[in-house]
């Protein structure tokens, strides 16, 4: 009887956490043609509806695969910080590169993308974008 109802109890807190990843899950990329571009990543956030901190950087996803990211570093030695990222879009999402020169990618679900914004969830972060 014990059994049956930690099963029970597993089921409904599993099927709990699928239906609302599904319901923050609004946008599924076919391919790439939707982000291709120039992005201006302005905050970012470790909620949803959180307090969200003010970033300066700009994303460029490019056809060839490249996300090209020039991120204004403010309290850094240098006033750019130029980065070269991979990319790609699988299973609705993207997929880049988490580090320079390392091979480990992380999954960045697209939560909307309309009028000019987009909001990404990727491991740890909400990212929020405009054009």
């Amino acid at each position: 009887m014990i059994k049956l109802m930690q099963v029970f109890i597993a089921s409904a807190v599993l099927l709990f956490s699928m239906s609302a990843n599904s319901a923050e899950s609004n946008v599924v990329l076919e391919d790439n043609s939707q982000i291709l571009g120039k992005w201006n990543l302005y905050a970012e956030s470790i909620a949803l509806h959180k307090e969200k901190v003010e970033l300066f950087s700009v994303w460029e996803f490019q056809k060839d695969g490249t996300l090209h990211t020039v991120s204004n570093d403010r309290f850094g030695r240098l006033k750019n910080l130029v980065i070269d990222l991979t990319y790609s879009v699988e299973d609705g999402v993207i997929k880049k590169q988490k580090t320079p020169g390392r091979s480990k990618m992380e999954d960045c679900r697209v939560l909307s993308l309309e009028d000019g914004k987009m909001t990404l969830k990727c491991t740890f972060v909400f990212l929020f974008l405009k054009r």
